[in-house]
């Protein structure tokens, strides 16, 4: 044990209510490496110290966590997540793994379709980005069609940005051959034959998400409890503290309902959605921003706005300084007018300075989307502005950030911009494959340079994006942060080894870091005393197991405030 000593001193005035003793304490605290046992009182922590400098506080109504050997740890912190969607998926819609096949997803659909009336929507996700090409001829949509009995169907892909829709469903929203791009979307046609393969990039999906949404909308009940579903399994990865990355006014009255209730045993801050390319969401903006104050609680706290700034590279909608790779069967770079494609940002550089310039002015902070260069570098120089008028109060994030010129990465933490590294892109799978088909082999394999981030001095802080990803494990990411090797073992290699980091860093950044990057570091995100008492609980130290095993680590219990919110069966 290391560090200072936060118990020297005069007796306590008050007992604790809880003593965690008998294992491991790891506070992830600057002050003190490790502990034996701490105090909390009023679901915040008291002292960290010796068992024996604890004991001083047990009282008559003191109650007692034997860890009988065991490993408690902060609360992890997941700084990006769609949490509501995740829960609503679970409860009432369709779902199979981002690695399912076209044959996969079509049985998917079968089974789903068996159990409903002819006329019901099926909507569900998440097919892998990878299978567009696959997707996107006519053929596989005529087989959507059959599985689906003729059902209106809408399918989104793993990065939420896309969707894949049935001859049905595109009928419902008007769409055939002739119906041309929107602003901001692309309608995939077959080469062969020009008509519609139900493949609908970027905003192209909101034309079905607008006649799907009455059909399969949530009552306000149902949006509450989709949240606390999505709570419920953060729990049991050991999550105590979250941010919504891009959520709706229904969803932030379910949290906000919840808290009201006193049952949103979670730290939760919200982004409120500015553009929305993807979900089709009623209230955007100044709409959603308007909610705020109403809606803002002792755990919910809406604090953010969510900009997506640009879409995703496998689609081509990612914003870059350097062109795209050539399509399929094109001969060179292409782009509008022949000319080398980098994508596009969906608002000029003015518009986003005026956001960020609005929302300062109103103490929120905001969470950008970015997963081009171009677009990364549009941000860093927005915040510069904006920071030389004399706004250093606000939070800024860039979300996802996985191409980063090498010159911009010193501005992170020149500018006090983090690096909200998400989705676990950093070791080898289906996200970076599909990477691989658009941008040059030297920019994958650095991509979500993590270690030069750090080095830099800037605030990298984890997120999952589940359900982009699959599950919101922490471990996931943390073992891929120290192997940037795939963590389910299944593909080979790593993925830009130099940009690793050490285990005690990737454990700060799926906690303490995550804190400070949602406004949250007076709160939690540590042990140390005045914070709340959140924490989880191990059967194992992590230090003391071969990295490859992280990936397994589920707590024994998680605790909020002191409280269990979450036992292993």
């Amino acid at each position: 044990m290391s560090g200072a000593d936060p118990i020297v001193g005069a007796e306590p005035i008050v007992g604790a209510d809880l003593i965690v003793t008998g294992g491991t304490i790891y506070p992830v605290d600057a002050a003190r490496s490790r502990a034996e046992a701490f105090a909390v009182r009023d679901g915040r922590i008291l002292a960290v110290g010796t068992a024996e400098e604890i004991e001083r506080f047990r009282d008559s109504g003191t109650r007692t966590i034997d860890l009988a050997g065991a490993f408690a740890m902060p609360g992890l912190v997941d700084v990006h997540n769609h949490h509501a969607h995740a829960g609503r998926a679970e409860l009432f819609e369709l779902t199979f793994p981002n690695t399912a096949s076209l044959d996969g997803i079509v049985d998917a659909v079968r089974g789903r379709a068996a159990t409903l009336g002819p006329d019901e929507w099926i909507v569900g996700s998440s097919w892998g980005t990878g299978l567009l090409d696959t997707l996107g001829r006519a053929t596989a949509r005529h087989a959507l069609d059959a599985a689906a009995g003729g059902r209106p169907v809408l399918l989104t892909d793993d990065s939420h940005h896309n969707r894949w829709a049935s001859a049905r469903a595109l009928e419902l929203a008007g769409i055939d051959a002739a119906t041309p791009d929107p602003e901001g979307g692309s309608i995939l046609r077959d080469p062969a034959t020009g008509e519609p393969t139900g493949v609908l990039l970027e905003a192209a999906g909101l034309l079905v998400e607008a006649v799907s949404a009455p059909a399969v909308a949530l009552s306000a009940e149902q949006d509450v409890r989709a949240s606390a579903r999505g709570i419920e399994i953060l729990h049991s990865y050991g999550i105590t503290a979250f941010q919504d990355a891009a959520i709706s006014l229904p969803q932030m009255r379910a949290l906000a309902a919840l808290d009201a209730r006193g049952e949103l045993d979670a730290w939760v801050v919200s982004s409120m959605t500015v553009n929305d390319q993807i979900f089709g969401y009623d209230e955007l903006g100044d709409a959603l921003i308007a909610h705020r104050d109403e809606l803002s609680g002792e755990h919910h706290r809406p604090d953010f706005v969510k900009i997506f700034l640009d879409g995703t590279p496998p689609a081509r909608t990612g914003a870059f300084l350097e062109p795209y790779l050539p399509a399929e069967g094109d001969d060179e770079q292409s782009g509008h007018d022949d000319a080398p494609w980098h994508g596009g940002t969906t608002m000029p550089a003015a518009e986003l300075l005026d956001w960020l310039r609005r929302t300062a002015a109103l103490g929120i902070s905001a969470k950008i989307h970015c997963t081009g260069d171009a677009s990364v570098r549009m941000v860093l120089d927005a915040v510069e502005v904006v920071r030389s008028e004399g706004h250093t109060a606000p939070i800024y994030q860039i979300a996802h950030g996985q191409f980063i010129a090498p010159e911009d990465l010193p501005r992170f933490a020149q500018l006090g911009v983090a690096a909200d590294i998400s989705p676990f892109l950093w070791f080898p799978g289906v996200i970076a494959d599909a990477l691989g088909t658009v941008r040059p082999a030297a920019e994958v394999a650095g991509l979500q340079p993590n270690r030069s981030l750090i080095d830099s001095g800037a605030l990298v802080a984890g997120g999952s994006d589940w359900p982009v990803s699959e599950t919101p494990n922490p471990w996931e990411g943390i073992q891929g942060l120290v192997t940037r090797a795939d963590p389910s073992g299944v593909r080979p290699g790593t993925l830009g080894p130099e940009q690793a980091i050490t285990l005690a860093e990737a454990i700060e950044v799926f906690t303490v870091n995550g804190a400070r990057a949602m406004g949250l570091g007076d709160t939690t995100g540590s042990l140390a005393p005045g914070l709340s008492a959140d924490f989880a609980v191990f059967d194992v130290d992590p230090f003391a197991i071969p990295v490859g095993e992280l990936v397994g680590l589920r707590p024994r219990a998680t605790y909020f405030a002191g409280r269990a919110v979450h036992r292993r069966d």
